[in-house]
């Protein structure tokens, strides 16, 4: 989605960088099948709320995404949707989470939001978020 987005009268780029950590920091994205689960979830929510989520970074206790949306649609509603359906489908497709996470809930309160302009803003943000879950060649934001 380089291209500029087009709608009746719009013309426009909204990108978002959003992390959301695990409840009580479990270690949960150390197993595959987790993580496949939130990309397929990613997958199906980018038809449904027409985003599209350009890169996902997983570490082991949070995750960061890199997504495209239209304007019709808040980077406050957009966390929430992202938030609240992986949430839900994740404990639907695996049983075992309620073990692990007691409270119920599959993400910490809070989480991080910003906005990425084009250029070289993105393509460090996109570089960052690829190098999640690799200790000792992790990068900062605050290094750029």
């Amino acid at each position: 989605m380089e291209d500029l987005c087009k709608s009746a009268h719009k013309v426009f780029k909204i990108k978002y960088h959003f992390v959301l950590c695990i409840k009580y920091r479990k270690d949960l994205f150390v197993e595959e099948k987790y993580i496949q689960t939130v990309k397929e979830i990613c997958k199906n929510l980018e038809n449904r709320y027409h985003m599209k989520f350009e890169t996902l970074g997983f570490d082991e206790d949070h995750v960061h995404f890199l997504l495209q949306t239209v304007p019709k649609y808040s980077s406050s509603q957009i966390f929430r949707i992202v938030k609240s359906i992986t949430a839900i489908e994740l404990f639907k497709r695996h049983k075992d989470l309620k073990d692990e996470l007691w409270g119920g809930e599959f993400w910490s309160d809070g989480g991080y939001v910003g906005t990425v302009g084009e250029g070289v803003n993105a393509e460090v943000i996109r570089n960052y978020i690829k190098k999640q879950g690799r200790k000792g060649e992790q990068l900062r934001l605050t290094d750029f």
